[in-house]
C-alpha cells in the first residue's frame, strides 16, 4: 500500500512538472493561417518581397503557418490594419508602437535589440557650444519628422536642457543631407542617431567632431502582433520561434535591406520585450511637445 502511494506521488509530481509544456500547443493548432505581416518602412509589394522572403519561408518551416506579406503605405494605415485585424504582424519602430498602443493594448511577438540604437548631438571640436542649453539662438540640423532616433529624442533632449523648440533655436529637418549641413557649416550642431556619429566622422575625416549629448539605448524595433490575435496563439509563437531564434535571425538578415537596416555590432533578436520599455518613447514625445499623431 505504502509502495503504491510513493509510484502515485512520483507520477503526480511528474505530471505536474510536465503539464505546462504538454499543455504548449503549436501554433499551428491555435493560430490563423496564415498570418499576415506587414512593415511600416516598405511600401510595395515587390520590395516586401525582397525584404522579407527568406524570413517568411523560414517562419513557415519553424512554425507551419504561411506568412503572407502585406503591403501598406504608412504608419496611419499600418494600426488601422491592426486594429482592425487587416494583418496580424507589423514590423514597426518604437514610435510606431506607442501609436498602435493608443488604438489597443497590442503586443510585441519578439524586437530587434540594437545596443547601439540611441541619439546624439554633434558639433565641431573648436565650436564654443558646450551643452545643448548653449544651442540657443543656433542653427540644428535633426533627421526626419517622426524618426524616433533622429527626431523624437534629439527633440526632448533639447527641451529638457531648457530649450523652447519653436522659439529658442532654428531646427533644419535636413532628413539624408544632416551630415553634410554640419560638415558644410551650414547649421551650429546635428542630433541624429549613434550611426551618425561615426558617420561624420568617415566622411570628414580630416576634420575633429565632438559628441556633445548621448542618450541611453532605446527600445528596439517591434514585431507587433494584433490585440486580438488569441492568447494561446501568440504563447505558441512565442514559444516555438523563440527556440529558433538563431535561424529566424539568419533569415532576417539574409536579404540586403535587412542585413544594412539590422545587422550592427551586437545587434540581436529577443522575445523577451516588455511592452512597458516603450512608455520612455511616449514620454519623450511629450517632452518634447510633439503630438504623437503627427
Amino acid at each position: 500500500m505504502m509502495k503504491f502511494h510513493g509510484l502515485a506521488l512520483s507520477a503526480a509530481t511528474a505530471a505536474l512538472l510536465a503539464g505546462p509544456l504538454a499543455a504548449q500547443s503549436a501554433p499551428a493548432e491555435v493560430c490563423p493561417n496564415p498570418l499576415k505581416m506587414a512593415d511600416t518602412g516598405i511600401e510595395g509589394m515587390t520590395t516586401l518581397a525582397e525584404a522579407f522572403a527568406p524570413f517568411a519561408e523560414t517562419f513557415e518551416e519553424v512554425s507551419g503557418i504561411e506568412l503572407e506579406l502585406y503591403s501598406l503605405s504608412n504608419r496611419t494605415a499600418a494600426g488601422n490594419a491592426l486594429q482592425y485585424d487587416e494583418v496580424d504582424l507589423v514590423f514597426a519602430g518604437p514610435s510606431e508602437f506607442v501609436l498602435f498602443q493608443q488604438l489597443a493594448e497590442m503586443d510585441i511577438l519578439f524586437s530587434i535589440v540594437r545596443p547601439n540604437y540611441g541619439s546624439s548631438f554633434v558639433v565641431k571640436a573648436d565650436s564654443d557650444i558646450e551643452t545643448l542649453a548653449d544651442l540657443e539662438g543656433r542653427r540644428v540640423a535633426l533627421k526626419d519628422a517622426g524618426s524616433t532616433s533622429g527626431h523624437i529624442f534629439p527633440s526632448m533632449m533639447l527641451a529638457e536642457a531648457g530649450l523652447d523648440l519653436e522659439r529658442d533655436l532654428e531646427i533644419i529637418m535636413a532628413g539624408d543631407a544632416r551630415i553634410q549641413v554640419l560638415i558644410n557649416d551650414d547649421v551650429d550642431a546635428m542630433g541624429g542617431g549613434n550611426k551618425d556619429w561615426d558617420a561624420v566622422r568617415e566622411q570628414d575625416p580630416d576634420t575633429e567632431y565632438r559628441l556633445l549629448a548621448q542618450t541611453d539605448t532605446l527600445p528596439g524595433d517591434p514585431v507587433v502582433m494584433r490585440a486580438s490575435l488569441p492568447q494561446d496563439c501568440r504563447d505558441a509563437l512565442r514559444a516555438t520561434l523563440s527556440a529558433q531564434t538563431d535561424i529566424l535571425w539568419s533569415a532576417l538578415i539574409e536579404t540586403e535591406r535587412n542585413e544594412d537596416k539590422f545587422l550592427e555590432r551586437d545587434a540581436y533578436m529577443s522575445f523577451e520585450t516588455d511592452p512597458a520599455i516603450y512608455d520612455m518613447v511616449r514620454d519623450a514625445y511629450n517632452a518634447a511637445g510633439i503630438d504623437l499623431d503627427s
